[in-house]
């Protein structure tokens, strides 16, 4: 009896265990089922523990129960497409806007303005356009100087070639002022290869270089006078083995004493003819063959005197009278210079502004033409006279 009644406890025991475990089972089944309401009935027909305890899993359930059924979940899947859907729309939109609209205005640009402006840049001017621009300039300069000529007084050959030596480093007028009193003392190359060099050094100090310029007019002197019997040669591979005679020396005597074509490719030439864009060349040698190119031979010494003759009056060094030009139409660096006419006039000189030039003895046309003959060595220069 006692182990049958310590047996019932044990029994009644189990009984509320296993009414617990069919609680719990009831409550799992209640949450997937949505069922809360059942699981609490399994609780209490075992006892009041086990209502506890199925009170508590149901009361912690019944959240779960709202989270699940929750609808806004719901609606947050299936906004989830209709967003997508909607940045698919605006990406779409947004790569046709990006597509079409920017790529357009870019489009013209290139293929409009820079392709334009390139290509008149690259247009260089043919070598028969070039020609026939550089004779029209020769045409135009003799037209504005039918009496240009070489600005160094010379009688003779001798003297020319003297004279051409000593401009070296100085202006023409500084030698035509100089050489008179050089010549009245030693007229002849014999008389100058004799003379004391201190004394010649004297008499041409003021175009100077003094020293230098002595040695190179006492040499060819002895040169002249040793070699070709005192008589200036008149072909070019003789006059460059004279000491002191260069190319452009030699040529200025051909052309002037000798009356062979040559070009004399002095500061002035060098410039003009780069600002007039027949040559890039800077070595007077290559300057001398790329324009000699242009012309026909015949044209070769009046051409050097029309250029020089522009490059001393108008086309200046720093500050050319471009206003004043007669060429300006045809000269690539116009505007380098002042264009305003008025004040471009006042840059003109020599017989253009109404200046002495700088021979003493100038040829008659330049006389005729309104020329004023340079001053002697110091000499008050004669009142100007404009134009």
């Amino acid at each position: 009896m006692g182990e049958q009644a310590s047996a019932a406890p044990e029994k009644a025991a189990k009984g509320v265990k296993g009414a617990r475990g069919a609680g719990g089972a009831a409550a799992s089944a209640g949450k997937g089922a949505g069922g809360a309401g059942g699981a609490a009935g399994s609780g209490g027909a075992a006892d009041s523990g086990g209502k506890r305890a199925a009170a508590k899993k149901t009361g912690a359930a019944k959240p779960v129960k709202k989270a699940v059924a929750a609808k806004p979940t719901k609606k947050a899947v299936a906004a989830k497409p209709a967003t997508k859907a909607a940045a698919v729309k605006s990406a779409k939109s947004g790569t046709k806007a990006a597509a079409v609209k920017p790529t357009k205005p870019v489009t013209k640009v290139a293929a409009a303005k820079p392709a334009k402006s390139v290509k008149k840049a690259a247009e260089p001017e043919s070598r028969t356009a070039l020609v026939r621009r550089a004779r029209r300039i020769n045409r135009e300069l003799a037209e504005v100087y039918p009496y240009a000529h070489p600005e160094l007084d010379f009688e003779n050959p001798f003297q020319l070639l003297v004279a051409t030596v000593l401009s070296a480093q100085t202006t023409d007028l500084r030698v035509n002022q100089t050489t008179p009193a050089l010549f009245a003392k030693y007229p002849t190359p014999e008389d100058l290869a004799a003379a004391n060099p201190e004394d010649v050094e004297e008499l041409i100090r003021p175009t100077g270089f003094f020293r230098a310029k002595t040695r190179s007019i006492m040499g060819l002197a002895a040169a002249l006078r040793d070699e070709f019997g005192g008589e200036v040669p008149g072909r070019l591979e003789d006059l460059v083995k004279l000491p002191g005679v260069g190319r452009k020396t030699a040529f200025v005597v051909m052309g002037n004493a000798f009356g062979r074509p040559g070009i004399t490719v002095d500061t002035h030439f060098g410039r003009l003819v780069r600002r007039w864009k027949w040559t890039e060349e800077t070595d007077p040698d290559k300057v001398e063959k790329a324009v000699g190119e242009l012309f026909p031979k015949s044209d070769w010494t009046m051409l050097s005197h029309r250029v020089i003759f522009h490059g001393r009056r108008i086309c200046h060094a720093r500050k050319p009278a471009c206003g004043a030009c007669p060429i300006a139409p045809l000269c690539p660096a116009y505007g380098e210079g002042e264009t305003d006419p008025e004040k471009a006039k006042k840059l003109l000189k020599y017989e253009k502004g109404g200046f002495p030039g700088q021979r003493l003895k100038p040829p008659q046309s330049y006389l005729d033409a309104g020329g004023i003959p340079a001053p002697p060595l110091g000499a008050t220069a004669p009142p100007a006279t404009g134009e």
